[in-house]
């Protein structure tokens, strides 16, 4: 029999409930309100063509000479990004191929310049509209390995535009503030996830696994990958001089996010499915459809930092071939993983509609979690909006935010909606005693299915068994009557 461990979510009551999303809110909205007050997360630091380039040199040309401001670790990362205006306000929009010539020095403390790297003729196109151009990105690092960069850039391909053209260049860093900031904040929702991992499994060690519910089982499993979420490693990245820490907070990010991707079908499916689920027809599905949703972020994600450590002005959109058709795939991948998700919901609703504990599951899963995917969508409007996105892929993640706000907001909406699961997932105060009535073989007609398990308080309880109670009472007169 499944549910053998209750959950403090048959114990509440509809004003419990109304304080549980009360309490979700106001702790989320401390977390936005902390970040409106906090730093910006992007410095930069701009420069006019005009003052860059040599005497003989054309200003559509170049070459353009640029040093970049002092940096230290607390800077993590490093844009330079090129913005383009025409002079001439007749243009409505035009495109113009052109090439990029890019040489790249490190200078260290000790004024000591190490050549990096230099690429020539890189392929990029520009795109202006009335008076605007689109953001290039000349060059991105995901580690700083110098204290000061030098980088030389060239044009080819934009001499015989006839207009005049103005260009900008822009250096772009974390700030260092924020990344104290960041620090801070992955630190303590480290510690508080870890404190409700710890409590959630105490509140379940008098119940075996096997008593679990399909929840309770998944909320084993998402607060320790929440954890990682979090990524206790973080403060590797301003130690050690490396692409590896990068690499292992995103990959720990994409295993969870798709982690409860697969929750969400699982649980969906699983509260009307009583029984044994079989690996084959209830969990293989659901892991083909999420496991090519995380294998396509990994890879992209993978493909990006190799080529970026062997060429600085890689951008995925540009120099991947075949970037199109893993947008397309990735897309058509989620598309489905959206229909199925609706198909099981409404599956589950019709099925239980009549289940009242089975419902309740359903009910409160559903709507904490599109509170959850409201305020997602919300925040990312406001962080992308309609604009279409022009810089890689590490690049769209960061200099799109413009206060620390949009930063913690997902990290608080994602920890806090764990929490919450996880508190009404683990077993009430009385659950103990629950259970060993439940096992008593002399109340064991009163537990006949999961959804006749009454898990609340004494006033709750009474009704249903002195109800119960009679109608065996009655029974066993009728048969001594017969007899």
């Amino acid at each position: 029999m499944e549910l053998l461990a209750p959950m403090r979510l048959y114990t509440l009551s509809k004003r419990h409930f109304v304080l549980v999303f009360v309490v979700f809110l106001i702790c989320f909205g401390l977390t936005v309100f902390i970040g409106i007050a906090g730093p910006r997360i992007i410095a930069e630091q701009e420069h006019n063509a005009d003052q860059l380039k040599n005497i003989n040199s054309s200003i559509k040309t170049g070459p353009f000479s640029l040093d970049s401001p002092t940096l230290t670790t607390y800077n993590q990362q490093l844009w330079l990004t090129c913005v383009m205006q025409a002079g001439n306000s007749n243009i409505k929009d035009f495109k113009q191929n052109f090439e990029i010539n890019v040489d790249l020095k490190g200078t260290m403390q000790d004024a000591s310049v190490t050549h990096i790297k230099s690429v020539q003729q890189k392929s990029r196109m520009l795109h202006c509209g009335v008076q605007k151009c689109d953001e290039i990105i000349v060059l991105h690092l995901g580690y700083l390995n110098y204290t000061r960069y030098r980088v030389a850039v060239s044009f080819q391909g934009l001499e015989n535009i006839s207009y005049e053209i103005k260009v900008k260049f822009v250096w772009k860093t974390y700030n260092p503030t924020f990344s104290q900031v960041e620090i801070w904040f992955r630190f303590v929702f480290v510690v508080l996830t870890f404190m409700v991992t710890c409590l959630f499994a105490h509140s379940l060690r008098k119940f075996s696994m096997r008593d679990w519910g399909i929840e309770q089982k998944w909320m084993s499993i998402l607060l320790p990958l929440l954890l990682l979420y979090n990524d206790p490693f973080f403060p590797l990245s301003f130690l050690v001089n490396s692409w590896f820490p990068g690499t292992l907070d995103a990959f720990f990010q994409a295993l969870f996010l798709c982690s409860l991707l697969l929750f969400w079908l699982c649980v969906y499916h699983g509260i009307r499915v009583q029984g044994e689920r079989k690996f084959l027809t209830f969990y293989l599905p659901k892991l083909i459809i999420v496991g090519l949703l995380w294998l396509s972020a990994v890879t992209l994600g993978v493909w990006q930092t190799v080529n970026e450590l062997q060429d600085p002005t890689f951008n995925y959109k540009l120099d991947i071939v075949n970037f199109q058709g893993m947008k397309v795939f990735f897309l058509i991948v989620v598309a489905f993983y959206i229909l199925y998700l609706i198909f099981l919901i409404v599956r589950a609703c019709s099925e239980l509609k009549n289940m009242p504990y089975s419902d309740l599951r359903l009910k409160f899963l559903t709507a904490l979690t599109f509170v959850v995917l409201v305020i997602s969508m919300v925040i990312l409007y406001l962080r992308f909006g309609a604009k279409a996105l022009q810089d890689n892929f590490v690049a769209e993640l960061s200099t799109h935010y413009q206060n620390s706000a949009e930063f913690l907001s997902f990290y608080g909406l994602l920890n806090f909606y764990l929490y919450t699961l996880a508190f009404v997932y683990s077993p009430s105060k009385n659950a103990l005693y629950d259970s060993q009535l439940k096992d008593n073989p002399a109340f064991s007609m009163l537990n006949d299915s999961d959804d006749e398990v009454i898990y609340g308080s004494d006033y709750e309880e009474m009704p249903l068994q002195n109800g119960r109670a009679n109608k065996v009472t009655t029974k066993y007169q009728d048969d001594s009557d017969s007899d």
